[in-house]
């Protein structure tokens, strides 16, 4: 009977021992066969990180060149592999990064060197007792007085790499100057490959495909309050027109401004980059980039209240959205529909650096909008045909969208302020309209008939919006 049984239980452990075989083996193959795919998506959603990876390979390839020709090697020897080293800590994404990196690895290399070379000079003439003391009180006050600077916002954001790098290379070149004697070549040596190394990264960086940091930013803030507007003329299809319509839900819509939400640390990020970059494109060297900063924060302050409206459609634990008046569903609807419109034509404004001239009519009619809802909800009458329960969720998204339609307000300033600073290349609407006007002219295909006798008659030309324009090239946010 005991044979019988220990027969049983070995019986069961191999049929789970192959199980977890047979399971692991099947997520090994799932794993291999999903790797190409991910590297492909990954490829797909920006190409420019195929383009990046192939230049940080050149320009490692170029740095290398140090150890296989030997007159290069004579002069560098075995600090050579700086260069390379360099360029690995150096070479980011974008322009902007890149350039940052570089100059603060090379400036902080230049004084830490000077410095260390200084105190091992002054350590000499304190004597061999003496020499050790003074390196290490020097090497003590300096890397605990950099590192304290490191806990400054403004200077941790654009030199907490130089500041490591300055630690890093004057205590190297003091301390290491007590063994060694010729501190002053080995020193000159580092300091060449290390200039070496980040000259090749900045100019691989710039001159093959750039990717600029500044273009970036700017539309991606763009990008970000055309997903607001596309959200909120979804929500009015979903919540209004549904109710009444019977028309289909558009769930894409939104999901899009979710993004927008965690924008903060990428947005400064890259404003910190684009201040290193130079003069490129539609940007001047000087271009007010903390300005994409203020209007980023009232992008994402009018996203909360996007997202609190996008509760009403998904959660299932807040309070259905059912508006039973009709009137309080049009005015709604009205002020998200112009919102949406208003946020689209300053999205294409933005991309396209013009003068949003044409969203001030749909803030108008949003703000109007607003007004009216909130006397309608004041009036008296409200109460007698309609019951507390079905007005709260009204209530609720009418102070919302109230809420809304004064963010997109202040995003509508926001942007006319950034188009009036200086050094901003922000282009009006209608020297375009008159210089088409002047081609027809030349062209032959509108004559002038101001001397002509008889009535005269005015033709009116209707011009297409930016919107028109762009849904006709481009697919809409």
């Amino acid at each position: 009977m005991a044979s019988q049984v220990a027969g049983v239980k070995n019986t069961n452990e191999g049929e789970n021992v192959q199980k977890n075989h047979g399971f692991f083996g099947s997520r090994m193959k799932n794993k291999v066969v999903e790797f190409p795919i991910t590297l492909k998506k990954l490829g797909q959603d920006d190409p420019r990180r195929i383009v990046h990876s192939l230049k940080v390979g050149l320009a490692v390839l170029l740095v290398s060149l140090l150890y296989y020709c030997d007159p290069l090697y004579d002069g560098l020897g075995a600090s050579a592999m700086w260069a390379v080293l360099t360029v690995v800590v150096v070479f980011e994404f974008s322009v902007g990064a890149t350039l940052g990196r570089g100059l603060n690895r090379i400036l902080a290399t230049f004084l830490a060197g000077s410095l260390g070379f200084g105190i091992h000079h002054l350590a000499n003439l304190s004597g061999e007792k003496g020499h050790p003391i003074l390196v290490s009180l020097f090497v003590f006050l300096l890397a605990a007085s950099v590192t304290f600077l490191r806990f400054f916002p403004r200077i941790k954001a654009r030199y907490d790499y130089g500041l490591l790098i300055f630690i890093l290379t004057f205590c190297m070149i003091s301390v290491s100057g007590y063994r060694d004697e010729e501190i002053l070549e080995m020193a000159h040596k580092r300091a060449s490959t290390i200039l070496i190394g980040a000259f090749t990264a900045v100019s691989v960086c710039v001159f093959i495909c750039p990717v600029w940091a500044g273009d970036d930013l700017h539309n991606s803030v763009a990008t970000n309050i055309g997903k607001l507007g596309s959200f909120l003329e979804g929500f009015g299809n979903e919540c209004f027109k549904k109710s009444f319509k019977g028309g289909e839900s558009n769930k894409a819509l939104l999901k899009g401004y979710c993004s927008v939400l965690n924008s903060k640390q990428s947005e400064e990020s890259q404003v910190n980059f684009a201040r290193w970059e130079p003069r490129h494109g539609r940007f001047r060297f000087r271009h007010p980039w903390k300005h994409y900063l203020k209007i980023g924060s009232l992008t994402r302050q009018c996203a909360y209240r996007i997202d609190t409206l996008n509760g009403y459609i998904n959660s299932e634990i807040q309070t259905p959205l059912n508006i039973q008046s009709r009137k309080v569903q049009e005015l709604c609807m009205k002020m998200s529909t112009e919102s949406s419109e208003a946020l689209k034509e300053l999205a294409l404004a933005m991309k396209a650096m013009t003068r949003p001239t044409s969203a001030s009519a749909y803030i108008i009619k949003s703000r109007t909008a607003a007004t009216t809802l909130k006397s309608f909800l004041k009036s008296p009458g409200l109460g007698e045909d309609i019951l507390l329960l079905d007005i709260i969720p009204a209530v609720t998204v009418a102070s919302l969208l109230t809420d809304v339609v004064a963010y997109v307000e202040q995003i509508e300033k926001s942007i006319q302020e950034l188009a009036s600073l200086s050094h901003v290349q922000f282009k009006s609407a209608e020297p375009k309209m008159e210089q088409e006007q002047t081609e027809l002219h030349h062209h032959g295909m509108v004559h002038p008939c101001a001397e002509t006798e008889g009535p005269h008659h005015v033709i009116t030309i209707v011009q297409p919006s930016l919107k028109e324009i762009y849904r006709k090239q481009t697919s809409p946010f």
